[in-house]
């Protein structure tokens, strides 16, 4: 387990699933999380309510992305909350988790569906980003959650791959740009993971799913939260622009 004892951390899209998971383990690790949610106000209570009863510290954040202004909203929230808790603005840990999905076959993507995955998934990082810059230190880190599907194809899914495809090319340039300051920035890509949603829970789906993985598993939340936890953490000072592979080995060694 790492010490992030006195930093603070942000976890977008972190009321459920992986960025719950994301948010618990690096409150486990010592940081104070801000726990971020667009609309799911139940959730988010319920992710700083686990913090809090395990002895960590957390506070909501509410700000839809993919709106015009999303990112100030964002940015007036967490260091409204960072200052509440620490006196100060200073935020160390970024984990762009928040994202959406848009399972459809191709032909039948509309121009909406296309921007609106693009805006929430890639433009909104993007300028989550810019926006907290300032507010992070010389050694800060940068985690964005990509997905497996940037390396092997799913064509039910090309719109939220394209969008998760820009937001690894945020993860190369601003790991170059932001050396200097000794700020890393990294890609975790996951699997499939069992984040509780109601069609992962037919049995035949699962084992289907579960035997794309080297493991015939489905991937958890944890997994990947302890490898963002990795990435966090002072022993991973010395990895930046990389793209880790946190797929559970899927497709591994297999022609697709």
């Amino acid at each position: 387990m790492s010490d992030l004892s006195g930093r603070t951390a942000l976890v977008t899209g972190s009321s459920r699933g992986i960025g719950r998971a994301t948010a618990q383990r690096l409150a486990r690790d010592g940081a104070l999380v801000a726990v971020h949610s667009g609309t799911d106000t139940e959730g988010v209570a319920e992710t700083v309510g686990s913090i809090t009863r395990a002895g960590g510290r957390a506070f909501p954040v509410l700000a839809e992305l993919g709106v015009p202004g999303d990112a100030d909203t964002l940015f007036e929230q967490v260091t409204a909350g960072l200052r509440e808790h620490t006196g100060g603005t200073e935020l160390n840990i970024l984990v762009n988790n928040a994202g959406i999905l848009s399972t459809m076959p191709p032909e039948m993507v509309t121009p909406d569906d296309f921007d609106r995955v693009m805006a929430v998934n890639a433009k909104a990082p993007f300028f989550v980003l810019q926006r907290l810059l300032p507010v992070m230190p010389r050694g800060g880190r940068v985690i964005n959650v990509s997905t497996g599907l940037t390396r092997f194809a799913n064509p039910q899914e090309i719109p939220h791959a394209m969008a998760k495809a820009a937001l690894e090319m945020i993860t190369l340039h601003y790991a170059r740009h932001l050396a200097l300051r000794h700020i890393t920035v990294n890609t975790v890509a996951p699997g499939v993971v069992d984040n509780g949603d109601p069609f992962l829970q037919a049995p035949a789906l699962r084992k289907m799913l579960a035997g794309l993985s080297a493991f015939d598993e489905l991937g958890e939340p944890e997994h990947i939260a302890d490898v963002v936890a990795f990435l966090a953490s002072h022993d991973a000072r010395w990895i930046t622009g990389a793209w880790i592979d946190a797929t559970g080995g899927t497709l591994l060694g297999q022609s697709l």
